[in-house]
């Protein structure tokens, strides 16, 4: 019963709410447009080898993973939503790891609402040197302390992924990659 919405006008609000949007070509088409932006492929340069993360290439030769450093998301999450915050709803240890989960809330530029993408990150406790994994009593001393804003940073990254290319969704999928690029004119003359 908690899980229920109780309040009916909600769901009629709610309702009303998608059918304006779909009734309306100009909101459809800013909405495309946005869909468009996000889903451009990052700048060449943004995009590093990974240091220590691998993932196989479509030849399965084994390869440094892809990613965009945390500096670019922050920057492009600016410029991009102007406005975000980051909610970070559990941090944990897991194995020899410290697991972050996060929400990412940024402003939607149309509606000018708060939405939000959820990410999980998880960066590995560094261990005195020949020393196991699991080896928790060769830990070192500021391993947490490293871990943690690691982890913390690669769930931000997961989070803003979701929004599009543009935060580097793609860089490490194989096979066919979609153009978004038709959304931005599909509603203009409807």
């Amino acid at each position: 019963m908690a899980d229920e919405i109780k309040d009916e006008s909600l769901v009629v609000l709610n309702k009303q709410s998608i059918e304006a949007i779909y009734n309306d070509p100009a909101t459809l088409a800013k909405y495309n447009t946005l869909n468009a932006l996000l889903n451009q492929e990052p700048k060449k340069e943004w995009c590093k080898d990974h240091p220590t993360v691998k993932t196989k290439n479509a030849a399965g030769q084994t390869v440094a993973a892809r990613y965009i450093p945390i500096g670019i998301i922050e920057y492009l999450l600016t410029n991009i939503f102007i406005m975000w915050r980051v909610e970070i709803r559990d941090s944990k240890m897991v194995a020899n790891s410290m697991v972050v989960t996060v929400r990412l809330h940024v402003i939607d530029p149309i509606s000018g609402q708060w939405t939000w993408q959820d990410g999980i990150g998880a960066a590995q406790l560094q261990t005195d040197s020949g020393k196991g994994a699991i080896e928790f009593n060769f830990i070192k001393s500021a391993a947490v302390q490293m871990s943690a804003p690691s982890a913390e940073s690669y769930a931000i990254s997961d989070a803003a992924e979701k929004f599009g290319k543009v935060f580097g969704k793609d860089l490490n999928r194989q096979g066919v990659s979609l153009g978004y690029g038709a959304l931005d004119q599909k509603f203009l003359n409807k």
